[in-house]
Order: structure tokens, then C-alpha cells, then sequence
């Protein structure tokens, strides 16, 4: 599975009276489509405010989209409306449909680059948290994000520009099914860690993250299902030191990915260390 993944779903262009918007097809705002030229995302057209045809913040999107062969049209403001997400600054592109991995191709991912790192979502429906968790396992190496097939945020205009660009970079896997996700994954050698609180829980800060790790995160407020959580090797719990007892999903996934982080660091130097004191 590449790591650069596609975008979009494949529907009729908008028409100039009005288009029909599949919102799987559509990447909203300035950085979210600079983020697909730069990392090569094929795009089929790239939609322009009329009044932002000179703007100096576009400078660099339009030259790479001229590089890239990317038709733009400049638009006025009417053609905009007609879209359903407003937070668009005057800049759309229309992409080609994105491309999910398997779960046996984000496994031979992670074989050939130890230790791995994933993140298992178990029905996280909010776009924007989906998004966010994309790109914290982006920015923090993770081998690829597992979705499930329903009850979740596919990646769709919203996921892509809360990722700021990431899902074009991390493989994204569908599953029809987490738990007996979870069990290949164990099968496979990577132990699995699922987020949650209450008892059964151990300190996030105890568990080994430096091997082959898979992070489960769950919904806010339901959390990860009671078959999902049978299907951990172990539950970790993020300390709560305030009146409020939760976490956002995307919050929680950070602090866990960059324990993980942190671990696989520590692991890399201890080695240097100790040939630095047999020096000494």
C-alpha cells in the first residue's frame, strides 16, 4: 500500500448553474489543496474565487497547479454558495476517489519498517476528530489508520482538511469489522493497546509503546466497544488531574502516540549510551 493516498470519490463536475456536490469528491480551503499538489495528489480541476485571482497567498498553489497540469477556473462568489461547506476561503479542487488499503497490506507495511505503529479508530463518527488523529499518526510515523467500514468518518472533504494534508501521506485502511481486526493484528506479532478509563486500566506511561503497537481509540463519551476491549492485550488510561474526566478522541490519540514516540526514542539511544560509557 503507498503511503501517499488518493482523494475523493468520482461524480459529475458542477455544472456552472449550480453544481451537484458528492462531498467525497470536493477538498475545501487554501492548505488542504496546496497540501495535495505538494504531495502529488492527482486532481481533476482546481475552483478559484474571482477576487482572490492575485491574491499573494495563492501565488505558490496556482504555480504548482500550473506544474501539475491542473486546470483552475476562477468562479464568482454565486458558484460558491452552492457549496455546502462554507469555511472553503474561495478555493476547491475536485480529486480522484481515495484510494483505502487492507488490513494485510498495512501489516506487511509495518514488517518492513520495525517497530510499527498503528492506530485502530473504533467508531469515531466526528470528521474533524478523524481528521485530527490522522494527523497525529502522520506526524508521528505511525505505520497506518485503521477505519471501520461503518459507523465511522470515512475520509471526506472534512476528514482531509482537519488532517492539514496528512491523509496523503499515512496509508488509511477500511475493516469491516475492528474486533476481527484486532485479532490479525495479534496474530501478526503487534500488541494491542486499547485506550480507556475505569478499572482494568494501567497508567499510559507503563505500557510498553517501543515494539509493534496498535492504539485503539475509541468514541467520546461510549469509548471503545466491551468486544473490542476483550480483544485488547491491555487497556491504558490517560490521568485525569481536573473536574472534567475526559478527553477529545484526537487528544487522547496525541498523548498516546507520542508516549509511543517518546519510548522508541529512548530505545534508540540507550544503545549509544551504553557503547558511549564502554568508550569512556
Amino acid at each position: 500500500m503507498d503511503r501517499r493516498r488518493r482523494i475523493g470519490a468520482q461524480r459529475p463536475d458542477p455544472g456552472r448553474r449550480g453544481p451537484r456536490i458528492d462531498l467525497d469528491d470536493v477538498i475545501y480551503g487554501v492548505h488542504a489543496v496546496d497540501e495535495m499538489l505538494v504531495a502529488g495528489e492527482p486532481l481533476r480541476h482546481i475552483h478559484v474565487g474571482d477576487d482572490r485571482k492575485n491574491d499573494p497567498v495563492l501565488r505558490n498553489l496556482l504555480e504548482r497547479a500550473r506544474a501539475a497540469n491542473v486546470p483552475v477556473r476562477f468562479e464568482s462568489r454565486a458558484y460558491f454558495a452552492t457549496f455546502p461547506y462554507k469555511a472553503h476561503q474561495g478555493v476547491v479542487a475536485f480529486g480522484e476517489p481515495f484510494a483505502y488499503g487492507t488490513l494485510e497490506e498495512a501489516i506487511e507495511l509495518g514488517k518492513r519498517a520495525r517497530p510499527s505503529l498503528y492506530v485502530v479508530l473504533d467508531h469515531v463518527t466526528d470528521p474533524h476528530n478523524v481528521g485530527a488523529i490522522i494527523r497525529s499518526a502522520e506526524s508521528a510515523g505511525a505505520t497506518a489508520v485503521i477505519l471501520p467500514e461503518r459507523r465511522s468518518a470515512g475520509v471526506n472533504p472534512t476528514v482531509r482538511k482537519s488532517s492539514a494534508g496528512a491523509t496523503a501521506f499515512v496509508p488509511v485502511a477500511r475493516v469491516a469489522n475492528v474486533a476481527q481486526a484486532i485479532r490479525t493484528m495479534k496474530k501478526a506479532g503487534i500488541w494491542v493497546y486499547g485506550a480507556a478509563v475505569g478499572a482494568g486500566t494501567r497508567p499510559y506511561t507503563r505500557a510498553a509503546l517501543d515494539g509493534d503497537v496498535a492504539l485503539v481509540i475509541g468514541a467520546e463519551g461510549e469509548g471503545i466497544s466491551q468486544l473490542v476491549k476483550r480483544e485488547c492485550d491491555a487497556l491504558v488510561a490517560i490521568p485525569m488531574r481536573g473536574r472534567v474526566q475526559s478527553l477529545n478522541a484526537s487528544v487522547a490519540a496525541g498523548v498516546l502516540l507520542y508516549e509511543a514516540v517518546r519510548q522508541r526514542d529512548a530505545a534508540a539511544a540507550a544503545p549509544e549510551a551504553d557503547q558511549a560509557a564502554d568508550d569512556d
